[in-house]
């Protein structure tokens, strides 16, 4: 009984406060002073009500423009959306702060800013990348043009996360051409990816199953093609343990190698 009446004290309690805070909320609203409308949109920001903070400041955006509160509500404005989670809507407020406000003592926060609501929107790997790049170049732009910048560090950081999420998501790619059989795209894909990313900790992998999708093509091709192509496979066999002579995948592409050269003695005899 005690708990069930402590619990609707607490209800009362909350449902009087936001009737309360509503009430409050709608006089602001209704009112023609827009000082008190900017004071308000930053007590709500202060208070994490982006909400009730964003609503007050599209009101006082038209009537501060070219006022000190003008560069300050837009800036807290691009601000509120972000700590809504609104990172689309963030990216571009605080990317139109930094273009009217160059001079600010906001602009290079604003900026980073930019990039980082970009960075925010950004998706897991396996969905488009479209946001990923868009937020990489808008770090590097703002790396280049802020060298000294509190947040380079930072920015740095989130570019070398991006760029794994792009790796992999490049790696994932090359990887399903192989899996669905389209093996001569494979390779293209698997050549495409070495060039983008020759550091990479898939490159091993990948150039190994390229040697698997070449041994398929030519194990597929009409008997004109296939002496270049099981060559082929030796060649790159070479290539493979001269530059992975301890890899994993060593005694599986070894199998290909002799299974060409089977092949190859085949056509000679």
């Amino acid at each position: 009984m005690r708990k069930a009446a402590l619990l609707k004290i607490v209800f009362f309690i909350v449902l009087l406060y936001s009737t309360l805070s509503c009430s409050e909320f709608r006089k602001v609203q209704k009112s023609d002073d827009w000082k008190l409308k900017y004071d308000k949109a930053m007590e709500y920001y202060e208070k994490g009500d982006y909400f009730r903070s964003i609503a007050l400041f599209e009101e006082v955006l038209p009537v501060t423009r070219g006022k000190p509160e003008g560069e300050k509500a837009q800036f807290y404005y691009a601000y509120a959306h972000f700590k809504d989670k609104q990172y689309i809507l963030s990216a571009h407020y605080f990317e139109t702060f930094y273009q009217t406000y160059s001079r600010s003592e906001y602009a290079t926060e604003a900026q980073f800013m930019y990039a980082y609501s970009l960075y925010q929107d950004s998706p897991i790997y396996s969905l488009d990348q479209t946001s990923t790049r868009d937020a990489i170049d808008a770090l590097q732009a703002y790396i280049n043009k802020n060298p000294d910048s509190e947040f380079l560090k930072e920015a740095n950081d989130i570019i070398s996360e991006l760029q794994i999420k792009l790796e992999t998501k490049a790696y994932e790619n090359a990887k399903e051409y192989y899996k669905i059989g389209m093996l001569k795209s494979a390779k293209i894909a698997f050549e495409n990816f070495a060039k983008d990313y020759p550091d990479s900790k898939y490159n091993e992998e990948l150039k190994y199953l390229k040697i698997e999708a070449i041994f398929k093509v030519a194990q597929k091709s009409i008997p004109s093609k296939q002496k270049k192509r099981y060559q082929q496979v030796l060649e790159l066999y070479e290539e493979f343990v001269d530059r992975y002579p301890n890899s994993t995948f060593q005694n599986q592409a070894e199998k290909y190698y002799d299974s060409a050269i089977n092949q190859l003695e085949k056509k000679l005899s």
